[in-house]
């Protein structure tokens, strides 16, 4: 059974000693590994159906395209814009692609979007699924013998983990045009040498450290959004601070993950 219920832990014991916010935590990591665990399961032994995915898809992806774009765009142009400005007064502002491009793919493209999409995608996965638990439609799905979990965790879950990579590869090709825009009509740089600039230091394994950062960003928004959906309490209210914490969470979590993921794919290479 999976509900407010199965996903929380009872405290007790020398639990009661801990801090209420500590215990707290340990009780959402706990509560989290369990449901990610249940949808892999459930994900293997009986897969969702298609329709289910395909709508959870078109609303990770298609619907999050415009917000990760203008978010790409006009990062590109102003790490273009202040570098560019910069490293003119040394006489450097032919190796402002190679900068602007590097960071865009290893760094600031997969954080940027993995932030749109845990506070856009995250916080609407919170809010239906916490809607639907404090109106008890859950356990109406429940009662009838349907999973929660395969109907309503694995679809979210399964769309932005495909979603956000491939949303990650477009912001950062986003984010590439508008520093070479940048380059062209502030920065006096042509197209072509922009471009080459940047291929000539850009690497295969840049590409995939980015992507492998958005799979786990994917991750972790998926589980944190479903986990506090579906362990709402406390009526509409409830439902408004946990699509807050889920925001909260799941930006603080990126942010975090992604230093060590960034030591862990140094050492990797």
């Amino acid at each position: 059974m999976i509900g407010s219920e199965a996903l929380r832990t009872p405290t007790r014991g020398g639990r009661a000693a801990l801090p209420a916010g500590l215990v707290a935590f340990f009780d959402a990591v706990g509560g989290i590994a369990f449901l990610s665990g249940n949808a892999l399961r459930t994900a293997i032994r009986r897969p969702p159906e298609w329709r289910l995915i395909s709508e959870q898809l078109e609303q990770v992806g298609w619907r999050s395209l415009s917000i990760v774009n203008l978010t790409a765009v006009f990062t590109g142009m102003v790490l273009s814009l202040q570098l560019g400005s910069y490293l003119a007064r040394f006489g450097a502002k032919m190796f402002v692609s190679r900068i602007v491009g590097v960071s865009l793919v290893r760094e600031m493209g997969p954080v940027l979007t993995a932030l749109m999409i845990g506070g856009r995608v995250g916080a609407g996965i919170t809010a239906e699924l916490g809607s639907m638990t404090v109106t008890d439609q859950v356990d109406a799905i429940r009662a009838l013998g349907a999973s929660p979990v395969r109907n309503l965790v694995v679809p979210r879950l399964l769309a932005v983990l495909l979603m956000l990579p491939v949303l990650t590869i477009i912001g950062d090709l986003v984010g590439v045009l508008g520093g070479l825009l940048i380059g062209v009509t502030e920065l006096n740089l042509s197209a072509a040498f922009y471009v080459n600039s940047l291929l000539q230091v850009l690497l295969l394994e840049d590409v995939f450290s980015g992507l492998g950062k958005s799979v786990f960003f994917a991750y972790f928004i998926g589980a944190i959004a479903c986990y506090e959906g579906l362990t709402v309490t406390g009526g509409a209210d409830g439902v408004g601070r946990a699509t807050t914490r889920t925001v909260v969470a799941a930006s603080i979590t990126v942010l975090v993950s992604d230093f060590f993921l960034t030591k862990l794919f140094m050492i990797a290479t």
